[in-house]
């Protein structure tokens, strides 16, 4: 009788440590018998994916999409193959702006719910897109609505996650005054996250605004503090401050190229990033 070949130390800590994920590329190339040694492990474990309302209008920005949440989707379902955990906060401001609506009369905290309720809608569509391309998929909002959606609980959240699903919240903190980036960096810190990765149509983190000038300076890398005096814009400064005291690092980065999340998820250098 001929002994089964022993399997490969890093592949039983890999077992040992996540048990819970689901058809990771390593697992893949186990079961198939392909060499782990070309499998490139992903730096982050568990991420959250900030994703703007615009974003999910595609060029104009207004609306939803298809096209670009399918995209979207894709994405996602490359960086879930690799067993990393996923949490989603989606912005509404392809849908409606709060603090646009109290400039044109609204009280500023029903513009805000409206606007909440906006990232309702957004997250139900991107649900819908994962889901089609074969990836399970929860939301949770912080406003109760129960009919839709699961009421935010951070445990369970947990537990979607262990259980190789997608989580996406929605209803942002559930509070007027306070935006989806706030959002994200308190569920980020909530749920355990690595880091959070915020999407958007440039390549990262500029001086000044590229589409008006050619000569602007992209940065790799950047303090919290940097940016926050720099006024760069990139999150509000609410967010930034639970960031920076919670050692949460953000990496900005350009979600519309094709594998980005990916290259980012592997620990590549795009984007650029913001630490303490």
């Amino acid at each position: 009788m001929t002994r089964a070949p022993p399997v490969a130390k890093t592949s039983t800590i890999y077992a040992a440590h996540h048990p819970a994920h689901v058809e990771s590329a390593l697992d893949i190339a186990l079961h198939s018998g392909v060499s782990t040694t070309t499998v490139k492990p992903p730096k982050y474990r568990r991420i959250l994916l900030k994703l703007s309302g615009e974003a999910l209008g595609g060029e104009s920005g207004v609306g939803i999409c298809p096209e670009s949440i399918h995209h979207m989707a894709r994405q996602i379902g490359e960086v879930r193959q690799l067993g990393v955990e996923v949490v989603i906060v989606v912005g509404g401001g392809n849908i409606f702006r709060g603090l646009s609506g109290s400039e044109r009369g609204i009280e500023r905290a029903t513009g805000d719910y409206m606007g909440m309720l906006a990232t309702i809608i957004n997250a139900l569509a991107l649900q819908d897109a994962l889901e089609k391309s074969g990836i399970p998929t929860r939301v949770q909002s912080a406003i109760t609505m129960a009919q839709v959606a699961e009421p935010f609980i951070r445990r369970r959240a947990v537990r979607h996650l262990e259980k190789g699903r997608v989580v996406i919240f929605g209803g942002g903190t559930g509070n007027p005054y306070f935006s989806t980036d706030t959002a994200a960096a308190l569920r980020a810190n909530e749920i355990g996250a690595e880091v959070v990765l915020k999407a958007t149509k440039v390549d990262g983190i500029y001086d000044s605004d590229p589409k008006k000038n050619p000569q602007a300076k992209r940065y790799e890398q950047i303090t919290y503090a940097e940016a926050l005096v720099k006024q760069l814009g990139v999150m509000d400064s609410t967010a930034f401050s639970l960031c920076m005291d919670n050692k949460m690092p953000v990496i900005v980065f350009d979600m519309f190229k094709p594998h980005n999340l990916k290259s980012v998820v592997l620990g590549e250098p795009v984007g650029t990033r913001v630490t303490a």
